[in-house]
């Protein structure tokens, strides 16, 4: 089932089915059971297609990327969280911080994991039972804050304001049985900056699962960013970071794609 997060013209907000042009509403608990009605919507506006519980994310996770910044594999997954503030729908601005300000404003591509149940210890082999299922995200990352002014953490340079978008939809689990066989790319313009595809992670999804659910509960709506390819704008020569005017774009094959201009803050 491909579920999307819209608001109607009464302002009023609803998870519906996404069903060629159509989207019809769905019935019940997003993390118990639910359904497709026959009740058609009329949005004027999609929403990220989940409101997460917590986010976590993982660093340095493709092997292409590692090697791009010039770093061993981790032994073990490189942990970090976003706000779930910076949460951003498709279509919006992501919003350059001029406040605290960053000229090192960075897109990275990623595979986003939605779980569906209360996980605690579980197995690799049972993780995929716990998903819900997957969509886009951009883990974007001011560099400077990350690297240099977040007092040797990263998530303050990860948690601005607009700094997560996800979308545009969410594919429930049983239609990608496997998330190790996806492309994944993110184009920014009309350029192609990252492409790569997930098997190429060096902790599969599973094994995040497995790991981050160690002697802790993830809650039915917590969201798994799972690591960036190679291609982000730090490593190139010389770097590029976006700007106001740019338009990012994050795709992932069997998901769709993600788009979000770029803005200053005012």
């Amino acid at each position: 089932m491909e579920i999307v997060r819209v608001e109607t013209r009464d302002g009023s907000i609803h998870y519906g089915c996404e069903a060629g042009n159509q989207v019809y509403r769905l019935e019940g608990d997003l993390f118990g059971e639910f359904s497709q009605s026959e009740e058609l919507l009329e949005p004027v506006r999609r929403l990220a297609p989940i409101e997460p519980t917590a986010i976590y994310a993982i660093g340095l996770n493709y092997r292409e990327h590692a090697s791009e910044m010039n770093s061993e594999l981790p032994e073990y997954p490189v942990v970090f969280m976003k706000s779930v503030t910076a949460v951003l729908d498709p279509e919006s601005p992501i919003v350059l911080p001029r406040h605290m300000h960053s000229d090192q404003v960075d897109y990275e591509c990623e595979l986003a994991v939605v779980i569906g149940k209360t996980c605690k210890n579980v197995a690799a082999k049972d993780a995929l039972d716990y998903v819900l299922g997957y969509t886009c995200a951009n883990d974007v990352s001011a560099r400077d804050w990350q690297n240099f002014h977040g007092g040797g953490q990263w998530t303050k340079g990860k948690s601005f304001d607009t700094f997560c978008p996800l979308g545009p939809i969410l594919v429930t689990a049983d239609r990608i049985p496997n998330p190790q066989i996806l492309p994944i790319r993110t184009i920014l313009n009309t350029e192609i900056r990252q492409e790569s595809f997930t098997g190429d992670m060096i902790f599969t999804v599973a094994e995040l699962i497995e790991f981050l659910s160690g002697s802790t509960t993830l809650l039915p709506g917590t969201v798994i960013l799972t690591g960036t390819p190679p291609g982000v704008g730090v490593a190139a020569d010389p770097p590029r970071f976006l700007k106001a005017g740019d338009e990012v774009a994050i795709e992932i094959s069997g998901i769709g794609m993600l788009r979000n201009p770029v803005v200053a803050e005012a």
